[in-house]
């Protein structure tokens, strides 16, 4: 993503009166000092250009304009600099302060409106005045997607940062959500990969499940081959190889025996945490299943499944997840089944969001739902992670996941710092 060429990135153009603190946003958002910020009007002279990797969205670069009302003596050719910008924006994203609203932003809305460019309104510097009723009206009239911050109130920036984030998701074009690949780049030309497939009573009659036959479809189209078999037939298959296998993936209710089985030098993971990055964000998933560490008696977990299907009597998630679970922390917890298109909206309530493989949603719609408990505070993660963590075989699943495995184990090791000051603090309390 690094390298993405910036005629593919999402292009964010980023508008204002002079001062009105573009710059500073840019910096906030960008978690660096990318921006010259100064009072003096006009300090942005020429479109500052900051490509980065905006999460989960994927690759943008964000266009830091000169001030549209820019009085200086090279305003006309800022201006116009700044003017052509509107032609290569995917975004806009206006920023005003509480109580200026005036013919500039009607301008830069005027000219999203002839677009038909999405058109996101930061109101900045909350901390110096809160917007009254009459002009949060005023711009919602203009925009419904709007976000109150301050861009130097770096204590708040992920909260400023999700709500920008969710925005833009709703407005990024479908070609910019583009998934990466299933399982083609973990396999090089000619490579092998052999799947795991339980035969149980959620296969459909004479077909394999979906992500199955999307595996060995991708690896086909990535001119490298498949072995499918039973998990009976795994580790004696295995040994008639000549060669180890690039990959082996497996459906996460067999993991235990699959890791068992499988060479030390040989990566494996299970479907659902192939989909987990396919369609959400992997990354996420492994830094939420730390949280299950943690767990307690009474905490409240929610399943998600993004299916709506009759439950047969072992049903992975309403039946096995949760009782891998209760016995992992060793007590009963609370927890709660939502299905198909319904995803709560009391998400806060909830210690862990458990969410499926999301094959029958799009990546937009799995991203969404990653958002939206972000912004509730909630931790999420993936059917596959999540098992693979109380089975006690995280390290082996995310072995093809390098960044994904770090992720886990940081948020693992903050976690631990966190719950150790808590308990200082008490100890502390009670002296």
């Amino acid at each position: 993503m690094k390298k993405t060429p910036k005629s593919l990135r999402l292009h964010i153009g980023i508008f204002g009166r002079t001062n009105v603190g573009k710059s500073s946003f840019l910096n906030l958002v960008a978690g660096q000092d990318v921006a010259i910020t100064s009072p003096v009007a006009g300090t942005t002279t020429d479109v500052v250009e900051k490509p980065m990797e905006l999460l989960p969205v994927g690759p943008v670069v964000f266009l830091d304009t000169a001030g549209l009302d820019d009085k200086s003596l090279l305003a006309e050719l800022r201006l116009k600099k700044t003017h052509k910008i509107f032609d290569r924006s995917d975004v806009i994203v206006l920023l005003t302060e509480p109580g200026n609203w005036n013919e500039y932003e009607d301008q830069v809305a005027q000219e999203a409106l002839k677009r038909e460019t999405p058109l996101i309104a930061v109101v900045n510097k909350i901390d110096l005045q809160e917007p009254d009723a009459e002009f949060m009206a005023k711009v919602r009239a203009k925009t419904e997607r709007t976000v109150l911050c301050s861009s130097i109130d770096l204590a708040n920036r992920d909260k400023y940062l999700n709500a920008l984030k969710k925005h833009v998701l709703d407005v990024c074009p479908d070609e910019f959500l583009n998934p990466p690949p299933l399982i083609g780049d973990l396999l090089s030309p000619g490579g092998l990969a052999v799947l795991i497939v339980p035969i149980d009573l959620q296969a459909p009659k004479g077909r394999l499940i979906l992500p199955q036959v999307q595996a060995i479809r991708d690896a086909l189209d990535n001119d490298a081959a498949v072995m499918v078999v039973k998990e009976r037939e795994y580790a004696s298959i295995l040994k008639k190889l000549k060669d180890p296998p690039d990959i082996v993936v497996c459906d996460s209710q067999v993991v235990l025996k699959m890791t068992a089985d499988t060479p030390i030098n040989v990566k494996c993971t299970t479907f659902s945490i192939l989909f987990s990055r396919y369609k959400g964000d992997l990354i996420e998933a492994a830094k939420g299943a730390a949280v299950i560490e943690s767990l307690k008696p009474k905490d409240k977990v929610l399943i998600a499944e993004a299916c709506s299907h009759h439950a047969i009597e072992d049903d992975i998630g309403r039946v096995k997840i949760p009782r891998w679970l209760r016995q992992y922390i060793g007590g009963n917890i609370q927890i709660d089944v939502s299905s198909g298109r319904d995803y709560p909206e009391n998400l806060s309530e909830y210690k862990l969001v458990i969410h499926c493989g999301g094959c029958m949603l799009t990546r937009r719609e799995m991203l969404f739902r990653i958002e939206k408990a972000r912004e509730a505070g909630v931790a999420i993660t993936n059917y596959g992670v999540a098992v693979s963590v109380v089975q006690g075989v995280i390290k082996r699943t995310l072995s093809a996941f390098p960044a994904a495995l770090d992720a886990y184990q940081r948020q693992l090791a903050k976690n631990k710092r966190k719950r150790s000051m808590v308990k200082e603090t008490k100890a502390d309390g009670e002296k």
